[in-house]
């Protein structure tokens, strides 16, 4: 959001203009993942981690395509982060959505 706030339209400039668009899109997409998680968890939840993978990959684009530097970049650290975070998310989401059901059911029997 920060982003958005101080760089318009364009905050990322040295980027090509789908990945820029992805990048600002995620602002709305967020929020629609969080509205899901509370209208729709199981649903709110695959989407999530959807979201979050196509991110780790436009992550990875931007810091070792575009980015022509050498070694380790803090963007690069980043991107390893949303990395694992995606991996982490992607392994518990069925076992999460199980849960989330059960519980549902539970709660309305």
């Amino acid at each position: 959001m920060t982003q958005l706030l101080t760089g318009g339209l364009n905050p990322y400039p040295a980027m090509p203009g789908w990945l820029s668009i992805f990048f600002v899109s995620l602002t709305l997409l967020d929020a629609l993942v969080v509205a899901l998680l509370l209208l729709r968890p199981a649903a709110g939840l695959v989407v999530g981690a959807l979201i979050l993978v196509i991110d780790a990959l436009a992550n990875a684009y931007a810091n070792y395509v575009v980015d022509d530097a050498a070694g380790v970049t803090a963007g690069r650290v980043g991107q390893a982060v949303i990395s694992l975070l995606a991996v982490a998310l992607v392994a518990v989401t069925p076992w999460t959505v199980r849960a989330v059901r059960r519980g549902r059911h539970a709660a309305c029997g």
